[in-house]
């Protein structure tokens, strides 16, 4: 007998959860974006590619570890490099140490896009999350989507 044949259903607490997250995880993302869009013309899938490269060392790193980082395959993130290309806040170049990759790199005008755009795009993560949380629930969430986090995303691709 299958867990098909046989399902573990969810009890009233874990359904009311579950509902809850799928509501983050549907209505959070397009929330982010409105702000993003409205107050810096950027989407969130571009905002958290220039963010992803001002994080990593010299503010430049290969495309396949930006891929993988921002969650996004090859083709979809060189389509948001060209519109950040075409914006004047990333270049792509070819990695000094091996000629076989493409590292995204920051421009100066990107580095002041995300300083720019950074205070806006927090204070609407404080808005919908943290300041409806206590500092208990903050930590309990932490843990919580930390566990949950592991359980979808091998730790190697931690972000």
């Amino acid at each position: 007998m299958t867990s098909a044949d046989n399902p573990r259903w969810l009890n009233d607490t874990e359904m009311d959860t579950w509902l809850n997250i799928w509501s983050i995880l549907e209505w959070l993302p397009n929330r982010l974006d409105e702000q993003l869009r409205r107050d810096s013309d950027l989407s969130l899938t571009e905002y958290n590619a220039l963010s992803q490269i001002s994080m990593a060392q010299d503010s430049s790193i290969r495309m396949s570890e930006l891929a993988r980082l921002a969650n996004m395959k090859l083709p979809h993130l060189s389509r948001v490099l060209t519109r950040l290309e075409k914006a004047g806040w990333a270049r792509r170049v070819t990695d000094p140490t091996n000629g076989r990759y493409t590292l995204a790199e920051l421009t100066d005008a990107g580095k002041d896009k995300i300083a720019a755009t950074a205070p806006g795009h927090v204070a609407a993560v404080r808005r919908y999350i943290f300041d409806n949380l206590s500092e208990k629930q903050t930590n309990d969430l932490k843990a919580a989507a930390a566990l949950i986090t592991e359980a979808i995303d091998p730790p190697e691709l931690m972000r």
